[in-house]
């Protein structure tokens, strides 16, 4: 009787254990365009309640946005109660120019340090060009503390230059060496918009370097949707269509699905003229 008293302890206690061992994240990149008049009926105020919609039925627990202005950081933040928001404009640190906004369920995440560093020879240079750029170019990174499970860990957002290709390498060496100096060998998340393909030599310096991130889609147990983000509001043909916004993962991160959702038929209502990317993952 002991033993068998003993036997159920101890599975109790191991079944007990398993969810904080297994917390899955939906994590999320997506560029939603910014408040651009010239867009006529996909202008920010036809999408932002389609955008808001999407994110709450996905269930999103963080997403790393790109070209936000500040007028829709608000919109996004009035509409989706429970979230919260880091992040600064790119142009002066506060308000101007595009943010790389990380928005995140405040009940389940703790936010231990965060701040945003510029892709250049001088990341704490406010609005500094770096390197053969044609734009600022920033990067938004926490430290958080997943409230359910206990874990530490790191979330990057960004927005590669679509000129510099040393902008590009540069850039993504730069933030591996902030991810080994605030988190080390915690686990972390890249998110963004790359501006380039997975044959470009930005995404190979992420994934072949020595601190090796790996592509979420790639090593995802299950990929669903179509193979491309960016479509331009529908003016390209799906089969000229590129994937060119990421999710990248530390290795010890276990990628349970990936999904990008297919663009709306012409005529209906777009969600940006990226195709965001959805990932399940435990840390």
């Amino acid at each position: 009787m002991k033993r068998l008293f003993l036997a159920i302890a101890v599975i109790t206690s191991a079944f007990f254990s398993l969810p904080c061992q297994a917390q899955t994240i939906t994590w999320a990149t997506f560029n939603i365009r910014y408040d651009n008049p010239a867009d006529q009926s996909n202008n920010w105020q036809f999408r932002k309640d389609t955008v808001t919609r999407f994110i709450q039925a996905q269930d999103m627990d963080i997403v790393g946005m790109q070209e936000v202005l500040h007028n829709q950081l608000e919109d996004l933040l009035q509409r989706l109660p429970g979230y919260k928001s880091i992040g600064v404009g790119r142009d002066d640190g506060k308000t101007k120019g595009e943010y790389a906004p990380i928005l995140y369920k405040e009940d389940r995440f703790e936010v231990l340090d965060s701040n945003t560093f510029w892709l250049s020879q001088y990341p704490d240079s406010i609005g500094f060009i770096g390197w053969d750029g044609a734009c600022t170019r920033i990067a938004t990174w926490a430290k958080m503390k997943d409230r359910q499970s206990g874990k530490i860990f790191m979330a990057v957002n960004t927005h590669f230059d679509h000129v510099g290709v040393t902008a590009r390498r540069e850039g993504a060496l730069l933030i591996i060496r902030k991810i080994k100096e605030i988190v080390g060998d915690r686990p972390a998340v890249l998110t963004g918009d790359f501006n380039v393909n997975d044959q470009s030599e930005a995404y190979r310096t992420i994934t072949s370097n020595a601190f090796v991130l790996k592509d979420a889609a790639k090593i995802a147990g299950k990929q669903t949707g179509v193979d491309y983000t960016f479509h331009n509001f529908g003016q390209i043909p799906s089969e000229q269509c590129e994937k060119i916004d990421f999710i990248f993962v530390t290795p010890q991160i276990k990628v349970l699905d990936s999904f990008i959702p297919k663009e709306a038929a012409p005529g209906s209502k777009f969600l940006s003229d990226h195709n965001p990317q959805i990932v399940h993952l435990i840390l």
